[in-house]
């Protein structure tokens, strides 16, 4: 269900498109197909693009992990510490050695790593933000789709609220649980916000957005605009946007940002 209101830790400062391009800082020694935002001993922060694997699937092989470890033979231990879904663009966290992956699955652990995702909807909410609660588990009928399940799903937290300098149909979501496809069902499920997320091919058609209870969360416009014949947009427009976390090493607060490619900013 969705609660009004945001803790007060949460920010949606705007920021120019300047700034956003210094943010996104490119290190010399680039790995193919992958562009790297900061890379020290210790750590790794990429963006990767939609369409790519976090980790090798069961058919397909090519993944951030195997470019990763191509590219940086001498990194060692689990190297991943967390995953974006495949049609999930933005900034991914690796570790390159067994003591920082450690301490950065701590961070997630105790919530410490910090994370915001821009997303564009398939229709504009009329609230300007809120907390969404619904559990989670894979639909065992049809992987890799997730379901709400309040009996066995587990534990998971959303907050959204629109972007103040952009379109209406933007929002910027913080999940405060990290479940598999958690941001794309929290947004389309009618018991959550009830508006997919541009392009999603799992969800935005996959409930029906116009029962009765989903009704009073649609503007005008984006009942009219929610109709599956709409033609197909491409890929998912969910991109992990900001990312931060204390180094493992130096403890300093890290903080990096990237451009959605679908982002209308300037």
């Amino acid at each position: 269900m969705v609660a009004g209101g945001l803790p007060a830790r949460v920010h949606c400062k705007s920021m120019s498109e300047n700034d956003l391009r210094q943010a996104q800082r490119l290190h010399p020694d680039s790995i193919p197909g992958l562009p790297v935002v900061f890379e020290d001993e210790s750590v790794l922060v990429v963006d990767k693009p939609s369409g790519m694997l976090s980790q090798p699937g069961r058919v397909v092989s090519d993944s951030v992990l195997t470019r990763i470890l191509q590219a940086r033979p001498q990194a060692t231990g689990s190297v991943l510490v967390h995953r974006l879904d495949m049609d999930t663009s933005g900034l991914l966290l690796l570790a390159k050695n067994r003591t920082a992956h450690r301490m950065l699955q701590q961070q997630f652990e105790h919530r410490r790593i910090g994370k915001r995702y821009l997303a564009r909807l398939s229709g504009v909410p009329a609230g300007i933000g809120g907390r969404i609660h619904l559990p989670l588990r894979v639909d065992i009928d049809d992987r890799p789709r997730q379901i709400v399940c309040e009996e066995h799903g587990k534990v998971a937290t959303t907050i959204w609220h629109r972007c103040r300098d952009r379109d209406p149909d933007f929002v910027w979501l913080y999940p405060l649980t990290g479940r598999s496809h958690q941001l794309r069902v929290h947004m389309a499920h009618p018991r959550g916000l009830g508006i997919a997320i541009e392009g999603d091919r799992l969800y935005q058609w996959h409930y029906d957005r116009l029962d009765a209870h989903v009704q009073p969360m649609l503007d005008a416009d984006a009942q009219h605009a929610a109709r599956p014949d709409l033609p197909d947009v491409g890929g998912l427009m969910l991109h992990a946007q900001l990312l931060a976390f204390d180094h493992p090493v130096t403890g300093v607060r890290q903080s990096f940002q990237s451009l959605p490619p679908f982002d209308n900013i300037g």
